[in-house]
Parts: C-alpha cells; sequence; structure tokens
C-alpha cells in the first residue's frame, strides 16, 4: 500500500489543492501539470510507436493532458486514473469542452489496487510513482494490467547517490517521497518480471525545462507575493538537481 501519509486527502489539501493545479498549470502549459507540458508528452507518447486504437493507461492522469494528447494526436483509447480528486474534476470539465469521451475516461482511484488483467497494450505515467512507497507491489500490478508484449513507460523523479545535501533530506521528508536512484529503479523494475528494461538519465533535460519555467513565471500574472513563491519554489527544484541529488528518470520495458 502506499505510504499512510499519501492519501487523496492528503493530497488535495497540500500538493495539490486547486490553487497549486492552477499555478503548476500556468507553468507547464494549458492541460498539463508535469514537465515539459505537451512538447515533453508528445516526444514521450511517440516513443510508444502505438498504432490508433490501441488502449493506454495514464497512471495519474493529472489534467488530462497526456492523454488528450493520446486521443487526439495518435488515435489512441486512454484509461486515466488519479487519485487526487482536484485533478479528476478539473480534467472531466476538459474533457467534457474537448468532447473526447469517446475516446478517454478518467476514475478516482489508488493504481495499486488495479484488478485489469492483460487488458492495457502499454503503460504510461508522468512522474506519479514519488508517492508510492510500495515499488514491488506497484510493478508487478502493472505488469499484471499489461498484454504480453505491452510497454510501459514512465518518467520519475529520482535521486543521486546518498548522503543526500540536508536540504535534499527535508524535501523528500516533507513530500513523503519514495525516490530510488536509476539503477535501483530498473533492478525494481526487472524483479517484477518485465524485460528490455532502459533507463535514461534525463536530469540535464529537467534542468533545462526548469530554466525555462522560471522565464515563464516572471510573465505570469501574479501578485508580487505569488511570484516570488513560485519563483522560490522552481529555484529550490533548481538547485536540487544542479547538486546530484535530484534526478529525473524515463524508464521503458515490456511485459
Amino acid at each position: 500500500m502506499p505510504s499512510p501519509e499519501v492519501t487523496q486527502v492528503v493530497l488535495d489539501s497540500t500538493q495539490y489543492t486547486n490553487d497549486a493545479i492552477r499555478l503548476y498549470e500556468a507553468v507547464y502549459g494549458e492541460d498539463f501539470v508535469s514537465p515539459g507540458g505537451r512538447a515533453m508528452a508528445l516526444e514521450l507518447i511517440a516513443l510508444l510507436g502505438l498504432t490508433a486504437g490501441k488502449r493506454v493507461l495514464d497512471v495519474g492522469s493529472g489534467l488530462g493532458g497526456s492523454a488528450f494528447v493520446m486521443a487526439r494526436e495518435f488515435g489512441l483509447q486512454v484509461d486515466g486514473i488519479d487519485l487526487s480528486t482536484n485533478m479528476l474534476s478539473m480534467a472531466r470539465e476538459k474533457l467534457k469542452k474537448y468532447a473526447l469521451s469517446d475516446s478517454v475516461s478518467f476514475s478516482q482511484g489508488d493504481c495499486l489496487q488495479l484488478d485489469s488483467i492483460e487488458y492495457y497494450d502499454a503503460i504510461y505515467s508522468r512522474d506519479v510513482f514519488l508517492h508510492i512507497h510500495d515499488k514491488p507491489r506497484l510493478f508487478s500490478v502493472l505488469y499484471a494490467a499489461l498484454k504480453p508484449g505491452g510497454q510501459l513507460l514512465f518518467t520519475d523523479y529520482c535521486c543521486g547517490e546518498k548522503p543526500w545535501a540536508d536540504a535534499f533530506v527535508e524535501y523528500v521528508q516533507d513530500r513523503a517521497y519514495c525516490l530510488h536512484s536509476l539503477p535501483e529503479y530498473a533492478g525494481l523494475i526487472e524483479s517484477a518480471g518485465f524485460i528490455e528494461v532502459k533507463q535514461t538519465d534525463m536530469t540535464s533535460r529537467f534542468i533545462e525545462i526548469l530554466r525555462n519555467d522560471m522565464s515563464t513565471i516572471e510573465t505570469l500574472d501574479l501578485s508580487a507575493q505569488a511570484r516570488n513563491n513560485l519563483r522560490q519554489s522552481w529555484l529550490g527544484k533548481l538547485e536540487r538537481a544542479e547538486s546530484g541529488d535530484h534526478r529525473w528518470g524515463l524508464f521503458t520495458a515490456r511485459r
């Protein structure tokens, strides 16, 4: 099960309040709450090489940005699942506005409780698994949900080798994150039975995105206090990434 701290109530009342979600979207772009926004989603979805009509599970689908891209640009059928009811409420409003309900659906729930067996052609996730502490169970459940030959693709926050700087330790503990190094992550995926496991350190790309985000922050229509708070938050991310403690990983694998 997830860490006791990682619940819908905690997420919706702390990191993913409605106001916080709107700020993330303002930085990352319409419909997105993950680094790189639409451009990164297009790039990663293309890596799957899926033909139209294939079914994808988007774990931690957020505001639905990636799901909408999959449906519109790639002709895919997408089931999004998210723990945050705040995210889902906004995503469903967007789904109705975009008239994509024939291709996209959203449901609230814990991905560790998935009971789909050999149902999906691919599973996609963006910076979500950091919230989940029972990684062996996570990858076992995702493996079972994929059809034979199905693909797993996700990005996630990772970490460098310990010891970490005190500021990074505090950051991880404050968010109740469960982080692994890239090689540790790859080992966890392989232990669940996946093959063709590949890990890519995307930290330099993450740093580039953060720097671009900081330019975006300066253009937003915010109060001086709100802008400064957002600026300081992004500066903290940038410093942690540049120190080597905070890494960003891309992982792909096949059942």
